[in-house]
């Protein structure tokens, strides 16, 4: 499945995707794999998931969410949740109500994230 099919209903979702893929390519790109749950984004090992929380809960608080690893716990109130899943990687989860929210702030999460997987 393509990235554009997994968005199929999802305006937001098609325009935060296009806005994280802009920003890894000025990075030097990322592989993209997509499931039937996540669109993923991987150099060495996935580092940032975008998934639409509105196909599993019944009232999301947002439309979509975009999941960003890092090796060390982000103190930022803009997070819905992190996650501590391993010794060394911290899952920060982002809940998106508008493109723009990938601001300049989200962008260096991305960068740190992707030079982070190799």
């Amino acid at each position: 499945m393509k990235p554009e099919e997994f968005l199929t209903d999802s305006p937001l979702g098609r325009a935060v995707y296009e806005r994280v893929r802009a920003v890894l390519a000025a990075v030097g790109g990322a592989d993209v794999r997509v499931t039937v749950s996540q669109i993923g984004f991987r150099r060495r090992r996935g580092f940032a998931w975008l998934w639409l929380p509105g196909r599993y809960l019944a009232h999301p608080a947002a439309d979509v969410v975009l999941s960003i690893a890092l090796d060390r716990e982000e103190p930022s109130p803009r997070w819905k949740e992190v996650a501590h899943p391993s010794r060394r990687h911290w899952v920060h989860h982002l809940e998106l109500r508008d493109a723009a929210e990938v601001d300049d702030e989200v962008t260096g999460w991305l960068r740190e994230a992707a030079a982070l997987a190799g």
